[in-house]
């Protein structure tokens, strides 16, 4: 493409989106240009679908954002600011403008978006490696009444190594969740990583011993001056070391202020992490794990309670959920739910994520637009694997009905793995490849379910395609 054409095109998307006035910032990622706009409203969603270079768009946390392709949005970007008359700004900076026009409910979503989607790689990578061992350990997966490692005995060292590596994320987890979320606080990371180490540490006793010692009245505790503090880990747990480390990044950034500077590299980490592991083992992390108790133990009851019909209207309406970017609230209870024996959640995404999939490779076959076809065949295979957001906001939602097929293909799906009561033992890719993160005993009825999600979606579009095309 030349510049003159990145140029037009550039000229195009300040057109459709209401002019230079109703431009406040703008920058780009890999793949999207990202704005902040005076009022969305005033966007021509149709004149801006129609601009060759524009592959999709959608609204999430404050910033309206064009999907263009890598390399081609980079020259459109440089042509688009000149022409808005605007500064060039970063991704942090467009943010912090997009954040000001969030709600208090967008802002606590963003927060645990913040904090939770950059240690996703970890926790898939640790889900798929756990995975790899259920498919060594599973039992009758491949030999009647046996395993892989039972018949294939030099194999049994190759999945003790797996299971090691791939517990690692889980029984360290408050360590990753303490730097990604002070550092979204506002607050040194490493000190956050810290106090992570210590509500994981060996001298504790483990949160999943918590509940025998209760019983046997054997909960270890420190005696200071008189008064006890219960020597108890929080392996497994989101909400405590999310509480600790907003008091960490606030107490760090009150001490800076207070501190004389010549003492502050000093006494300022010292004091933070002092306070703020005192405060834990004090208050925060027993009022915070019964927190987490309590929404755990609400979200199951409500499974175990609803069934197949609760499954089914979760899965129905999982696809909105992810438009507005609140399904990444869902990661702390799915490792919660894990904690506790196993979660219905990433089933019920993987049956959504198929679904939309399915919706999008059907619209292949229904649409004459040969854009659009292109569109499809690429985004359909990526949700497939678990990224939605090319094939949902790309095809599904400009095209309106296959989104309605893949909501109903999805509802459809989810019932069947909620009745036949499918739980992952660990986060994991969710699509096609997700059994591998569920027990053993489910995989079948993991794979039947994305197959229904799969039919139901497919066959639901093609009908409503009927529908919205006469």
């Amino acid at each position: 493409m030349s510049q003159n054409k990145y140029e037009n095109s550039a000229r195009e998307i300040l057109e459709a989106i209401g002019g230079n006035g109703n431009v406040v910032s703008a920058a780009h990622c890999a793949t999207r240009l990202r704005l902040v706009l005076n009022d969305e409203k005033n966007v021509d969603l149709e004149k801006l679908s129609n601009i060759d270079v524009v592959k999709g768009n959608f609204s999430n946390a404050g910033q309206f954002q064009i999907i263009i392709g890598s390399g081609t949005v980079n020259e459109v970007y440089k042509e688009f600011i000149k022409i808005a008359e605007i500064q060039e700004s970063t991704k942090a900076e467009v943010k912090k403008q997009a954040d000001n026009k969030m709600n208090p409910i967008q802002k606590i979503v963003k927060m645990l978006s913040d904090v939770f989607v950059p240690i996703i790689p970890a926790l898939v990578a640790a889900g798929l490696l756990m995975g790899i061992n259920n498919v060594f350990t599973a039992t009758g997966l491949f030999y009647e009444g046996q395993s892989l490692i039972d018949v294939h005995t030099g194999l049994k060292d190759l999945a003790a190594m797996i299971n090691t590596f791939a517990s690692a994320a889980y029984a360290f987890l408050p360590i990753l969740i303490g730097f990604s979320a002070t550092k979204m606080f506002g607050g040194n990371p490493y000190l956050g990583a810290v106090i992570g180490m210590i509500m994981v540490s060996g001298d504790l006793l483990n949160a999943y011993g918590y509940g025998d010692a209760v019983l046997n009245n054997s909960v270890p505790v420190w005696n200071i001056m008189g008064f006890q503090i219960e020597k108890v880990g929080y392996q497994g747990t989101v909400l405590p070391v999310l509480a600790s480390s907003f008091i960490i990044a606030w107490v760090e950034k009150k001490l800076h202020k207070i501190i004389p500077e010549f003492l502050d590299n000093l006494l300022t980490p010292l004091l933070s992490v002092f306070i703020t592991a005192l405060l834990t083992f004090i208050f925060v992390g027993g009022i915070m794990r019964e927190a987490g108790d309590i929404i755990t133990n609400c979200i199951l009851w409500l499974y175990n309670s609803a069934g197949a019909i609760g499954g089914a209207i979760f899965g129905f309406f999982y696809a909105p959920l992810t438009m507005t970017g609140m399904h990444h609230s869902l990661l702390p209870i799915d490792i919660q739910l894990i904690a506790s024996g196993g979660s219905f959640l990433l089933a019920a995404a993987s049956c959504s994520n198929v679904a939309q999939g399915a919706a999008t490779i059907a619209s292949m076959f229904m649409t004459k637009d040969k854009k659009m076809k292109s569109i499809s065949a690429s985004s359909g295979v990526s949700a497939l694997l678990g990224i939605t957001e090319p094939a949902m906001f790309g095809v599904n939602l400009k095209m309106k009905y296959p989104f309605y097929g893949a909501m109903v293909g999805s509802a459809f799906g989810c019932a069947y793995v909620t009745f036949t009561n499918v739980l992952n033992i660990s986060p994991g890719a969710a699509g096609i490849i997700g059994f591998v993160s569920v027990q053993s005993g489910s995989m079948l009825n993991f794979i039947i379910g994305v197959v229904i999600s799969f039919v139901v979606s497919f066959v639901s579009t093609f009908i409503l395609s009927k529908k919205f095309n006469n």
